[in-house]
């Protein structure tokens, strides 16, 4: 329905949306104003009522970004900000979205990550007494600002001017980039985690065999784990590779020593972890298990040092 509100001014359309996969919001806010435009009527804003699904405000922003021929491998954060402004959410009244997105408001009382610190808290927390972090989430956040390099050169070359033909292909990488810079960040708290569980073990009381036995499987099952996190941290690093490499190749070769510098930040990631597997794959009773992933952790480790070493081969290449 419609109707004119004098408050502001103007005249407002309501829908109610019941299935977004079928109409999404900006499929619903972009007819609108294609309408209103063969009326003469400009659309000038919209307004939320009541909360939204992150994924809804994802999809609008990946919708006016391919509009505008630009990278949609940029952050969740600046996704959100181009959805409200692309939208007109804030016309109205301010678009808060710790507020107005259900995922937010539902996370917005859990303890703080490791990763919602600031830069300097974090190297502060890291030198500190405290538990964590340790060498293998540290590995994690090099891990992830290497791959930020790599994919901040993607989205520098997407939007180079002259470079209209190749946005897409650009794109592409830089949303490979956010996805391993986001599942390295994800592993920055998991490998806190992850060593806490085998605190928790170590506390479990063994007064009675019953109680040895549960606390000898918890703590084999917990140092797996801690096992097994490194090693997807060495995993992710270095399938992030891949993205400072092709950007050194391809992308703009002003930012060359950006992908070489991502490329060693990867390297340290891949190695730091990998000491991390060894030392705690030494503590696990299964021995097939612990033999099976240091076989793959040290697999990894080589293959990254040759990927080290072509990198320096392009760099050597291309700066005379």
């Amino acid at each position: 329905m419609g109707w004119f509100i004098e408050e502001y001014g103007i005249a407002q359309i309501s829908y109610n949306l019941t299935n977004i996969s079928i109409t999404s919001m900006h499929e619903a806010f972009y007819e609108t104003c294609l309408a209103a435009t063969k009326r003469g009527l400009r659309v000038t804003g919209s307004e939320l009522v009541g909360l939204v699904p992150l994924q809804a405000m994802l999809d609008a922003a990946d919708f006016y970004l391919k509009k505008q021929q630009r990278s949609l491998g940029i952050s969740e954060k600046e996704k959100i900000n181009i959805a409200v402004k692309s939208l007109g959410l804030d016309d109205l009244k301010p678009f808060h979205p710790q507020e107005r997105i259900i995922e937010y408001v539902m996370n917005s009382d859990r303890s703080k990550k490791l990763i919602d610190l600031t830069v300097s808290d974090f190297a502060e927390e890291t030198a500190s007494e405290s538990m964590a972090p340790y060498g293998g989430s540290i590995a994690a956040y090099v891990g992830a600002l290497g791959v930020s390099l790599g994919t901040m050169v993607a989205n520098l070359s997407a939007n180079k001017p002259y470079w209209d033909d190749q946005w897409e292909y650009f794109s592409d990488w830089a949303q490979k980039g956010q996805k391993y810079k986001d599942d390295l960040l994800f592993l920055v708290d998991e490998d806190t985690n992850a060593f806490h569980q085998i605190i928790h073990g170590f506390r479990m009381p063994k007064s009675n065999a019953e109680e040895i036995e549960l606390r000898t499987n918890a703590i084999e099952t917990a140092t797996k784990y801690a096992t097994e996190i490194p090693f997807k941290v060495m995993e992710t690093a270095f399938n992030s590779i891949e993205v400072m490499i092709e950007m050194m190749k391809k992308g703009l070769q002003n930012s060359l020593s950006d992908g070489g510098v991502g490329v060693l930040c990867a390297k340290a990631a891949v190695t730091g972890a990998y000491f991390n597997v060894r030392i705690n794959a030494k503590e696990i009773k299964d021995r097939e298990f612990a033999t099976d992933i240091l076989s793959k952790a040290a697999n990894i480790y080589q293959h990254t040092l040759s990927l080290e070493l072509e990198m320096m081969k392009i760099i050597n290449d291309k700066i005379a």
